[in-house]
């Protein structure tokens, strides 16, 4: 069997036989001869065809067994038969958004959660690690944790908690060095991973051409005459029927007849009316961010609910309302499916993109007045240490002054976990009002409509309010969005990406469960692109946007001097020059000096770009 496959082999053992046999009839040899020649051809032959259908069902089995493998791969693809490819790239791409996060979050959990927790100084060791005794009465309240103040905002999940020593437990682990390198690694991966799957998107253009007789194609090739499941033919008949509503738009699309002056005229007045909604949201969170200011200045304890989270409602509720407005504005233009979705997501992009800003103008004047404070009490912690020292030693002593609980210790503002506490916030609503808007807005609807079709006046179906379609660009957005506040607040706030894998892992099954129960196919199906990469164009600016602010905040604003990894040091930035300095040679503290010289960095930015 020099190179010869097994069935090759038997194919030709069978054909010997059969000369063997028919050899044999010729001569006459007697009948038992015969059935004995016979018999071993029939043997030979179910021997081959087991052998050939165990090998295809055990590797149909492996595939399916692949397939099963790749997390919600068949909840997707039982969307996409009844929705279409546009509503299932959203799933797709919520799918590697999880899988990203879930590297983010081990990051932050592995490398700077944990290490603290069990090797660092336990709670109430140090000032920074204890509740002051004037919120200790209420720290445990759920009102107080609802806000993650009390013993939330004093444990691992901020940065005031961490402690500045450069090396903790016996394992000499260096705690300041990898609190600032994981926020940078989070960082520098975020860019990698996002750009890598844009090259290879970009790589993946479907390969064929599809256009051709394509009707001829869907109806004679779609079917898979393999499947023997009656659910697996259910998804595969109802993804067929969508598959040729997608080419039927693709093909009245092509062969559309327009006014082209009134065309123009609808999409100026639709442009104008989306150019108004967003300077009304921008200024209505402007207005919102002052009255916030003024509510701190005179201190949020005199206050309500809504006045503490004035600002994260808002910008939820405009999150949650202004994509339907931009939806039926969409309705003037008449553009092609998949334009309008792109126009679409373009405007919920600048709408997001400024109600974001906004937010960051806001928490950098309370930063502001976070320092200006910072200054008056360091002047009354000086005051404070020396009534203390004087008051608890007497004249011509030399004994230490006397211990002090660390609850009762005076302590400046931590504005680092105050920009933490405000993103977790921000998370936690744009959450809660998403599940709210799915359970109001789709599920509630859908049993309305559904029961109380019967006894109504006119048709709920097919009239208002009907049931929902599933909304593809103010999800898409709300996704890109909400990793934008990780990417920006995760370095205040290590608990942020734990957060986010928990939002977009509720999120898979509760949006399935949505789209599949309460949503109907929009009126109008079409065939998403083949690449992704829009999807990924956007996440990648709004990733260089988030990374700005942080950037700024790192480079040139001085850290707290009493809470976080880096206080005591002018900048965050300056753990990397006490490492070299102190643990490794002062030649390569030299070299590192060279390479890190901006007349170096720029050249090569410019060639990798260039590249």
């Amino acid at each position: 069997m020099n190179g010869m496959k097994g069935r090759d082999y038997i194919i030709i053992l069978l054909v010997e036989e059969i000369c063997t046999s028919h050899k044999a009839s010729r001569r006459h040899i007697q009948n038992k001869q015969k059935k004995m020649v016979l018999h071993k051809l029939v043997l030979l032959l179910q021997w081959a065809l087991s052998e050939d259908t165990k090998w295809m069902k055990f590797q149909r089995d492996f595939e399916n067994f692949k397939t099963a493998c790749i997390p919600w791969e068949m909840k997707i693809k039982e969307i996409e038969s009844h929705f279409g490819s546009s509503v299932a790239s959203y799933f797709i791409f919520l799918r590697w958004m999880y899988g990203m996060n879930m590297i983010l979050f081990g990051l932050t959990f592995g490398l700077v959660m944990v290490p603290e927790a069990l090797m660092g100084k336990p709670y109430g060791s140090l000032p920074r690690k204890t509740v002051p005794r004037a919120e200790e009465a209420t720290a445990m309240n759920f009102a107080t944790l609802w806000d993650f103040s009390g013993f939330a905002q004093y444990s691992v999940l901020f940065y005031g908690y961490y402690n500045n020593q450069r090396t903790i437990g016996w394992l000499k682990f260096r705690m300041p060095l990898s609190y600032f390198l994981v926020g940078v690694g989070t960082i520098g991966y975020s860019f990698m991973i996002v750009i890598r799957t844009m090259a290879r998107n970009a790589n993946d253009d479907g390969g064929g051409d599809d256009t051709s007789f394509n009707f001829s194609w869907k109806m004679f090739t779609s079917w898979d005459y393999l499947i023997g499941n009656p659910e697996t033919a259910d998804n595969k008949f109802a993804s067929i029927t969508t598959s040729f509503k997608e080419a039927i738009v693709e093909e009245q699309e092509s062969r559309k007849e327009e006014n082209i002056h009134l065309t123009r005229f609808l999409r100026v007045l639709a442009n104008f009316l989306a150019l108004c909604t967003l300077a009304g949201s921008g200024y209505l969170i402007f207005f919102v961010v002052r009255r916030s200011q003024k509510f701190a200045l005179e201190g949020l304890e005199n206050y309500g609910w809504w006045e503490r989270n004035e600002v994260n409602m808002v910008m939820s509720l405009l999150g949650m309302f202004c994509p339907t407005l931009f939806d039926v504005i969409s309705s003037l233009e008449n553009y092609h499916p998949r334009i309008a979705l792109r126009w679409q997501l373009g405007r919920i992009f600048a709408l997001f993109l400024g109600n974001l800003y906004t937010f960051i103008i806001a928490l950098m004047d309370e930063i502001n007045l976070k320092l200006e404070e910072e200054k008056i009490v360091k002047y009354n912690m000086t005051i404070w240490e020396a009534s203390l020292y004087n008051g608890t030693i007497p004249e011509n002593s030399t004994a230490p002054p006397i211990e002090v609980d660390p609850a009762d210790v005076p302590r400046g503002p931590c504005w680092e976990t105050m920009v933490g506490q405000e993103f977790v916030r921000l998370t936690v609503s744009d959450t809660m009002t998403t599940y709210v808007t799915i359970l109001i807005g789709d599920f509630l609807r859908a049993v309305f409509v559904r029961f109380f079709n019967y006894c109504w006046c006119w048709d709920l179906e097919y009239g208002f309010p009907s049931y929902s379609e599933f909304d593809i660009s103010g999800n898409v957005l709300g996704l890109i969005f909400n990793q934008g506040m990780i990417w920006m607040g995760s370095f205040y706030a290590p608990c942020l990406p734990a957060i986010n894998v928990f939002r977009l892992h509720t999120s898979m099954y509760l949006q399935c469960w949505a789209v599949m129960c309460c949503n109907v196919p929009q009126e109008r199906v079409f065939k998403a692109s083949r690449s992704n990469n829009f999807y990924m164009a956007m996440l990648l600016f709004i990733l260089f946007l988030s990374t700005l602010p942080a950037v700024y905040t790192i480079v040139s604003i001085p850290p707290s001097f009493d809470c976080g990894p880096f206080s005591g040091k002018t900048r965050m930035f300056e753990v990397i020059s006490e490492t070299l300095e102190h643990d490794f040679p002062s030649w390569f503290g030299k070299v590192f000096g060279y390479a890190s010289n901006p007349g170096l960095i720029l050249p090569f930015i410019l060639l990798m770009v260039y590249v």
